[in-house]
């Protein structure tokens, strides 16, 4: 399906590894499970099913990576977006907070060992984050965060002025929130390599192929495309914030929440070495966030919410970015020229953790990654995928 789209203007189509060869679905075919949804959840979890020998078939409605999973920063960051993790334990509770948790803080190994395995072209980068403290009362909140993620097994710490200034080149904060486990990558290329290792591990994939409708039938159920028609007994809905049609009111599930994300032309080599000299995702701490890295071609690659004129008048937002820019780096001289521009959509569910909803018996969705896309979409495919089992053994919970 060739056709114009602002998903094929981004830096990530530009310089991801190519796709695996994919066709649309035409005619009928059974499977044990179905999986509608291109991006890191529905991959993951077709590639553990597929792994386990359960017959597996993913359809997406565009191309893999179209949505989120192709369009967002990029950052790797294994912790949960806006609640702490006493807070998180509160709201849910037990035995469901510290698995959540538990999964979540080591996310980023699953990523990494997926890579590896895989051989999947990239760029990952595992170089750590930093939440910056523009003012001194805000390392309370840090001194926080390190004692409750470091007792869950995460590697974390408070750093001071001296040692933030060295990891991320800017003289602006009064000290940081060193993550060393966390990390960046090329988001479409994982998605691709995601597709190719659920291939060769014996999945099937077809692109170009929107979800119709989904009904119940004898053995189970029909999900069904433009041209074909899938028989699965287990039907999973990982399409996210780009969800439409395929089951009723599955899109009223969560809040869309765009965000854009820019990148500048390439900066030189000597530039690189007082900016961003470790290569860390930096994240620069305010409230209205601001979080910036390098790719592979030395480009600082920033996103931000629109807001206001912001996100909606170029220039404008251009001049924004840049300011902010130079403002926490006064040693960039030069023009910033933003080469890459585009936005994506957020599936942001309430209190931003993920939710999985029981839709019918053998049927489920997820929504809700809320922003930690590339860590939890990639842990979530492992959850998702223990489900058939688990209701093969009566042990669903």
């Amino acid at each position: 399906m060739t056709k114009f789209s602002p998903f094929k203007t981004t830096l990530w189509y530009a310089t991801a590894a190519p796709a695996p060869d994919t066709t649309e679905l035409e005619g009928t075919i059974k499977v044990d499970v179905c999986i509608v949804g291109g991006g890191y959840t529905g991959l993951t979890t077709a590639l553990e099913l597929a792994k386990s020998g359960t017959s597996v078939v993913l359809l997406e409605k565009e191309e893999i990576g179209f949505g989120g999973s192709g369009r967002n920063a990029g950052h790797c960051t294994p912790t949960f977006t806006h609640y702490s993790l006493p807070e998180l334990r509160s709201m849910l509770g037990e035995p469901w907070a510290e698995r959540l948790i538990a999964r979540q803080t080591r996310a980023n190994d699953r990523v990494s060992s997926m890579i590896r395995q895989y051989q999947i072209q990239c760029e990952w980068q595992q170089n750590g984050y930093v939440m910056g403290a523009l003012y001194p009362g805000l390392m309370k909140t840090i001194e926080e965060k390190v004692r409750t993620y470091n007792a869950v097994g995460a590697k974390t710490r408070a750093i001071g002025r001296d040692e933030v200034a060295a990891i991320t080149g800017s003289p602006r904060f009064h000290g940081g929130w060193l993550h060393e486990e966390a990390g960046h990558l090329n988001p479409l290329g994982y998605s691709r390599g995601l597709a190719r290792a659920v291939i060769q591990e014996g999945g099937v994939i077809h692109t170009d192929s929107p979800v119709t409708g989904c009904e119940r039938v004898a053995g189970g159920w029909a999900v069904s495309t433009l041209k074909g028609k899938v028989i699965a007994d287990k039907v999973i809905f990982a399409t996210g914030a780009y969800t439409v049609g395929g089951w009723p009111k599955l899109d009223r599930t969560f809040k869309i929440q765009r965000v854009f994300v820019a990148a500048t032309q390439p900066l030189s080599d000597d530039e690189r070495l007082s900016v961003l000299p470790r290569n860390t995702t930096i994240h620069d701490g305010r409230g209205d966030i601001y979080v910036y890295k390098y790719n592979a071609e030395g480009r600082i690659v920033a996103s931000m919410f629109p807001m206001g004129r912001r996100g909606r008048n170029m220039d404008y937002t251009r001049q924004v970015m840049s300011d902010r820019l130079k403002w926490l780096h006064p040693q960039i001289k030069q023009e910033i020229r933003w080469e890459y521009f585009w936005f994506g959509e957020l599936d942001m569910q309430y209190r931003t953790i993920p939710r999985l909803y029981d839709l019918a018996p053998g049927v489920v969705a997820l929504t809700g990654l809320s922003g930690r896309g590339v860590p939890t979409g990639s842990m979530l495919g492992g959850i998702l995928s223990e489900w058939p089992e688990a209701c093969r053994k009566k042990t669903c919970r």
